[in-house]
């Protein structure tokens, strides 16, 4: 992501920055006309208020009963477990229930969880600030847990650290990293040893461009260091790891990221575990308790369950959904995009529904190119059906919103664990399923 999303500024002397934080009533109701949503296609469109029961739409929800009754017999769910549910949005009524209390490993569907959690923690406006310190000689460069901090920023923040110690007369400096925001990198419950490998790289205060190294926050001081000395500072020696307290170095550049709201648009987009993994701690963080993933689950748990969303059975062991041990049902995961998508909640979790990939979005996992709604089908969901996908080995699911043939929005969650059949034909599966849904595969 490019810098024009995050804003770079020049430090305020000390004593004059003033620290602002975002206080957010998760449960406290909007004013009315406030509930319109921006920024999404769906926006204008989603659910309001509540409408009078309506027997055409009745029949529909039966009739879309049935279809689903038959489709989830499909060969690609033979010898798994399927937990499914669908709800009426506006009304709350139960649709379709097929083992939907049933918990499974639910994947990147997980993410759902910890964008609702950050979101209401931290707020959409919230944003994180990466800082370069100096003293004695030495440029210090420290995370704040920004996962979309860029090349371009950090060469923004490079001008103007030399900027100001070639006023001070400094032509020379050492360049270190702290990370200390962040505990030492460590394996989940549930996640294999092999995902620092080729899944995600262990996860720290630091990193640029998202780049998939072992040591994310060296590599960003080292690109850091290219920077200053393109503007013409002399950097001597490797980067180094070290900690610097604000009040004991000099700051020199600030820069801070997009906006939680944006973060998480693009976390949902593209299924980003490095993004979940770091709203997770950062989520944590704010509530005063260590950047682990066992205090960010806690407090995921917490928000959860104060919103009344069902628990029973939940296990939650990271933010990205890699544990093999997280344990979700269809049911809750529905329950969370009904809290995302109610007006009261609009003002605060909009971006989750915002950030949901719609069927055939270029760039999304929902992209026909990645052979996502490009059945005969399913095909006929194209543009209709946003949804959040997951996948694990062993383990797919998809769970979003639609409009079913009565008009009305309605809220899905498919997720299947143990089938044997190609990954492929699970999706083809679940995407029919989701074109089901909508109506459009009568």
């Amino acid at each position: 992501m490019s810098s024009s999303t995050g804003r770079h500024r020049k430090p305020k002397p000390a004593g004059v920055a003033v620290r602002r934080a975002l206080v957010v009533a998760a449960s406290a109701p909007v004013a009315t006309a406030m509930l319109l949503g921006q920024g999404s296609a769906f926006a204008a469109d989603q659910p309001t208020t509540a409408t009078a029961p309506d027997h055409t739409a009745d029949s529909a929800d039966e009739q879309m009963a049935k279809n689903l009754n038959t489709r989830v017999q499909n060969a690609a769910f033979t010898n798994s477990t399927f937990s499914g549910l669908v709800i009426d949005e506006a009304s709350g009524k139960t649709v379709w229930n097929h083992n939907g209390d049933t918990v499974l490993m639910p994947a990147s569907n997980a993410k759902l969880a910890t964008a609702t959690a950050a979101l209401t923690v931290l707020g959409p406006n919230h944003r994180f600030s990466t800082r370069a310190l100096y003293n004695d000689g030495v440029v210090t460069l420290v995370g704040g847990g920004d996962r979309l901090l860029s090349t371009a920023d950090l060469t923004s923040m490079a001008a103007d650290v030399v900027s100001h110690l070639q006023y001070a007369g400094v032509k020379s400096v050492q360049v270190q990293v702290d990370d200390s925001l962040f505990p030492e990198p460590a394996l989940a419950q549930g996640w294999d040893p092999s995902y620092f490998t080729d899944v995600i790289p262990p996860v720290r205060a630091l990193s640029v461009d998202e780049n998939f190294t072992q040591d994310t926050s060296l590599d960003a001081g080292q690109v850091f260091a290219k920077q200053l000395t393109a503007k013409g500072l002399t950097v001597t020696g490797s980067v180094t790891r070290g900690t610097v307290h604000p009040g004991e170095a000099l700051p020199l550049a600030v820069h801070q990221s997009p906006t939680v709201a944006d973060t998480v648009h693009r976390m949902l987009k593209k299924s980003d575990a490095q993004i979940a993994e770091s709203l997770l701690r950062m989520t944590a963080l704010h509530t005063g308790r260590p950047a682990t993933f066992e205090a960010g689950s806690e407090v995921v748990t917490e928000v959860l369950r104060n919103y009344g969303i069902s628990l029973e059975n939940f296990k939650l062991y990271d933010g990205s959904g890699l544990s093999r041990e997280d344990r979700i049902s269809a049911e809750t995961v529905a329950q969370i995009l009904k809290t995302d998508a109610d007006p009261r909640n609009r003002m605060i979790l909009q971006p989750v529904i915002d950030g949901l990939p719609v069927a055939g979005e270029a760039g999304s996992t929902l992209d026909t190119a990645l052979d996502r709604f490009d059945t005969p089908d399913s095909q006929c969901a194209v543009g209709k059906v946003m949804a959040k996908t997951g996948t694990l080995t062993g383990a797919i699911a998809l769970s979003g919103l639609t409009r079913g043939s009565d008009g009305q929005w309605k809220i899905f969650s498919f997720i299947e664990n143990g089938s044997t059949a190609k990954t492929t034909d699970i999706r083809h599966a679940e995407d029919g399923l989701a074109a089901t849904v909508n109506g459009c595969w009568a």
